[in-house]
């Protein structure tokens, strides 16, 4: 809530997409250890999408660090994403994953999808990228009814869409990442409202979202079928290793 006592939106235009208090911390941070590492093309979407209307919903920087690290350490090669925007976790995934790796990519409309896929084709992994326009519900389904002798071909996924589906979207996608994959879910802390007083003075948007975050951060923890971590970065990210 701004210092007038008007209520603000939790993310918009104006703020930066971190959990950290102090923003000179953040800033040293991406200026210190993800700017100077950070991929020409990555930068260049990064500044499209910042100069878009909705430029805010994109994931930022330090997490795409985040990511693009765990692909390689799990030797990640078929991974999903349920949620694209204009493609910048998309274009991180696929420039971390082997050549012959694959994105499938998921949203409910293509028109942001495609300002950024000039910059995936110019990085040289557009063949990576496997995009399918329509509701991830049915999306996934078909996945599911299309795997051979109901194995998990699957190694890692990543969520950042309608969150009201989560724990749908969390279900399903168990039937496609194997045991010993990785599930990773964005903004599982909406800004800190997960953990602040129900009566804080919030949007009627943001309150909804807080609600539906609770719930799934609820059943991610009670998950017998995952190991889960949350961290603290960005917007808070949920990681679950598939164990059963």
């Amino acid at each position: 809530m701004a210092s007038n006592g008007e209520v603000k939106d939790i993310h918009n235009s104006e703020s930066t997409k971190t959990l950290l208090k102090n923003e000179a911390l953040y800033e040293y941070m991406l200026k210190t250890m993800v700017y100077p590492r950070e991929n020409e093309f990555l930068r260049e979407l990064r500044h499209i999408t910042k100069e878009h209307t909705f430029g805010f919903m994109s994931s930022p920087p330090d997490e795409g660090q985040l990511l693009s690290l765990l692909l390689k350490v799990m030797g990640a090669k078929n991974t999903i994403e349920v949620g694209v925007y204009t493609g910048c976790s998309v274009l991180a995934t696929a420039l971390a994953i082997p050549d012959d790796g694959r994105v499938v990519a998921i949203d409910v409309s293509r028109e942001y999808f495609d300002l950024g896929l000039p910059v995936i084709k110019k990085a040289g992994v557009a063949h990576k990228v496997d995009f399918r326009e329509g509701p991830a519900g049915p999306i996934l389904d078909k996945l599911i009814a299309d795997q051979h002798d109901d194995e998990a071909g699957f190694d890692f996924a990543f969520v950042d869409a309608d969150k009201a589906n989560y724990g749908k979207y969390h279900d399903q996608l168990l039937r496609l990442v194997r045991v010993g994959g990785v599930l990773a879910y964005d903004n599982t802390l909406w800004g800190g409202t997960v953990g602040m007083p129900d009566d804080t003075p919030l949007t009627h948007e943001d309150l909804k979202i807080r609600d539906a975050m609770r719930e799934f951060n609820a059943k991610i923890a009670a998950d017998e079928r995952v190991e889960p971590v949350q961290l603290p970065v960005a917007d808070g990210i949920t990681l679950c290793r598939r164990v059963a």
